[in-house]
């Protein structure tokens, strides 16, 4: 009786089937460590609440800053209209005449005085009077240059440096800007309030004084008032 041979196994002679090759594992790549011992891109406790401390500084100090420059705007701002006060205006005369004693073109301030406020005031109450003032800061500063400078001398009086303009330019800007005023009248509830305003000019060199300066254009004010007012 024959006797039935077993097949041998594919693959090789050996008869034992090959096991697929695998890759040799990679090692572990090694984490980078800061100076403090951590992994970089990890803060320690300390640098932490350092970098907190040098961030809350640095909004400290920039809210500081925004408040200096409030605080110097303030100062320099009429406490009624939003021009120069009078400190601020003389300051800036000074340096533009400063500026005149060096570089030589003349500049010129124009004086100007609200009329009839006393009236406004009695007819119509203070509300309405301050009312009438700012009316005329504003029409002022939408009629000047950005160079130029406007501010409330007192009461019912403001000023206006027309930098690098004679007296004869002066003169004309300031007929200009009192015609403006005039032909705006102050709208108060249901009524208008006619608002006008006499100028005088003054074009200073470089050696006059501000205050000086403010004065020579107050008085051109008053003759200009006497010439053109009725007997």
């Amino acid at each position: 009786m024959a006797t039935k041979q077993s097949k041998p196994v594919a693959g090789g002679a050996s008869g034992t089937r090959r096991a697929a090759a695998r890759p040799a594992a990679r090692p572990a790549p090694e984490t980078a460590l800061n100076s403090a011992g951590t992994p970089k891109g990890e803060l320690t406790p300390t640098l932490a609440k350092v970098l907190a401390e040098n961030d809350a500084m640095r909004r400290e100090l920039e809210d500081a800053r925004a408040r200096i420059v409030l605080l110097e705007r303030l100062a320099d701002e009429d406490a009624l209209a939003p021009v120069a006060n009078r400190r601020a205006f003389v300051r800036e005369l000074s340096r533009m005449i400063a500026f005149t004693r060096r570089y030589g073109p003349p500049s010129s301030v124009v004086y100007f005085d609200v009329n009839g406020m006393k009236q406004i005031n009695d007819t119509h109450g203070h509300p309405a009077g301050d009312a009438a003032l700012r009316h005329v800061a504003e029409i002022l500063c939408k009629n000047v240059r950005s160079s130029d400078i406007v501010g409330r001398l007192g009461g019912d009086e403001f000023g206006v440096i027309l930098t690098q303009t004679n007296q004869e330019q002066a003169t004309a800007k300031a007929t200009s800007l009192a015609q403006e005023i005039g032909d705006a009248p102050l709208r108060w509830g249901e009524t208008r309030i006619t608002v006008s305003a006499a100028y005088g000019v003054y074009s200073f060199s470089g050696s006059d004084d501000a205050q000086v300066a403010i004065e020579a254009a107050d008085k051109a004010m008053y003759r200009q008032k006497r010439v053109t007012s009725p007997p």
